[in-house]
């Protein structure tokens, strides 16, 4: 009988050599998903409208362009890391086959089981959210400059 208050071996699936190089690949493969999502959609969308425009004045389509097509990419991106992560738990032996119940859909007076356990893509995904913005504010107040008239 164990006495310490940690899962016991024989819970814990126990993955081979292999397959944690496999899943510490596909976490770089959802790392650099991510980046691809923040910033080099934006930068490729920008730089497709500003190919299409010859003035500094342009009108309505290019704008509504890199809108569109940042939320399209951003989707599909987002559909394929899903896709990803859904294989790196299967490779690791945490994605559940049962369908569970979202928090919104149970009582509130509901039993407060076990947590659903989303992978690795949310740590993922809030870290480079989380670089991007301090970019974004580094490059915003050191790097860009003011626009307004002297």
């Amino acid at each position: 009988m164990s006495s310490h208050a940690g899962p016991s071996s024989s819970q814990t699936p126990s993955i081979g050599p292999t397959r944690h190089a496999g899943a510490a690949f596909l976490v770089v493969v959802m790392a650099v998903g991510s980046i691809v999502m923040w910033l080099v959609s934006p930068v490729a969308w920008l730089w497709i409208a500003s190919r299409m425009t010859d003035s500094s004045q342009p009108s309505l389509g290019p704008y509504v362009l890199v809108l569109v097509g940042m939320a399209l990419t951003a989707v599909v991106i987002g559909k394929g890391l899903g896709k990803v992560n859904r294989t790196h738990m299967r490779l690791t032996g945490r994605l559940s086959d049962k369908r569970e119940t979202r928090s919104w859909n149970k009582s509130m007076r509901g039993e407060r089981g076990r947590t659903h356990d989303r992978g690795v893509l949310e740590q993922v995904m809030a870290i480079s959210v989380s670089c991007a913005l301090v970019l974004f504010g580094i490059w915003f107040f050191a790097f860009a400059g003011s626009s307004l008239p002297s």
